[in-house]
C-alpha cells in the first residue's frame, strides 16, 4: 500500500481524510513519521503555508506528504480572519476565542456571507501539485453543535439549516472545503499513482 505523510497531528482533520482514502493509501501523521516540531505556518496566503509545511516535511524526512492550510474569509470582515484562522484571537490558537472574537466583531453586520477554503500542497516524488477546495455559507448568530472543530459550530453552509458542528463526518465531507479539495487530490493520485 502507498504510504503518505499528512502534515499535521490534528487528529480531527487526519480523521476526516482517512475516511475519504477508503484505504487505498496509508496515511501517516507527522508523530509517525518521527517530526516532533512544530511546522512553521507564516506565509501571508493559504497556499504559501501549506507549501511551507509540505516542503519541510518531503526535505527533511525524504517522504511523499501533503500539507493543507485553511482560512475562513468573511465578506463583512474584509475577508478576515483568513490566512490567521487558528490563531485569530491570538497565539493560543484557541478555537472558543476564536470564535468569540469573531462573533464579536461580526455585531450588528447584516451581510454575515463567509466562506472556507482549503489549499493543498502536495509533493510527490519531487513534484509539488496544488488542490483547492471551496464551502461557501453564512456566519450564525450562536454556536450550536458539538461535532468538528475550528469554526465549525458557527459555520452554515449554503443550502443547509444546521452548522458544520452539528452534521455527522460523512455528510460534512460531501460538502465541505477539505472534502472537495481532498477528493481532488485522492482522484489526482487514483488517476496518476494507485
Amino acid at each position: 500500500m502507498t504510504e503518505i505523510c499528512f502534515a499535521t497531528n490534528n487528529a480531527n482533520k487526519i480523521k476526516e481524510i482517512e475516511a475519504m482514502l477508503e484505504g487505498k493509501v496509508k496515511l501517516l501523521s507527522l508523530d509517525e513519521i518521527g517530526c516532533n516540531e512544530d511546522l512553521a505556518e507564516d506565509q501571508n496566503t493559504l497556499q504559501g503555508n501549506a507549501d511551507q509545511k509540505a516542503s519541510y516535511v518531503a526535505k527533511n524526512f525524504k517522504i511523499n506528504c501533503f500539507a493543507d492550510d485553511t482560512g475562513l474569509e468573511v465578506h463583512a470582515l474584509n475577508g478576515e480572519p483568513g490566512v490567521y484562522s487558528a490563531r485569530y484571537a491570538g497565539p493560543q490558537r484557541s478555537d472558543i476565542d476564536n470564535i468569540k472574537l469573531l462573533l464579536e466583531n461580526l455585531k450588528g453586520a447584516t451581510d454575515r456571507s463567509a466562506q472556507f477554503r482549503t489549499v493543498i500542497c502536495a509533493i510527490i516524488n519531487h513534484k509539488k501539485f496544488y488542490f483547492e477546495g471551496v464551502a461557501k455559507g453564512k456566519i450564525a448568530f450562536e454556536i450550536s453543535g458539538e461535532k468538528g472543530f475550528g469554526y465549525d459550530p458557527i459555520f452554515i453552509p449554503d443550502g443547509h439549516e444546521n452548522s458544520f458542528a452539528q452534521m455527522f463526518l460523512v455528510e460534512k465531507n460531501e460538502i465541505s472545503h477539505r472534502g472537495k479539495a481532498v477528493r481532488s487530490f485522492v482522484n489526482f493520485l487514483k488517476t496518476n499513482f494507485l
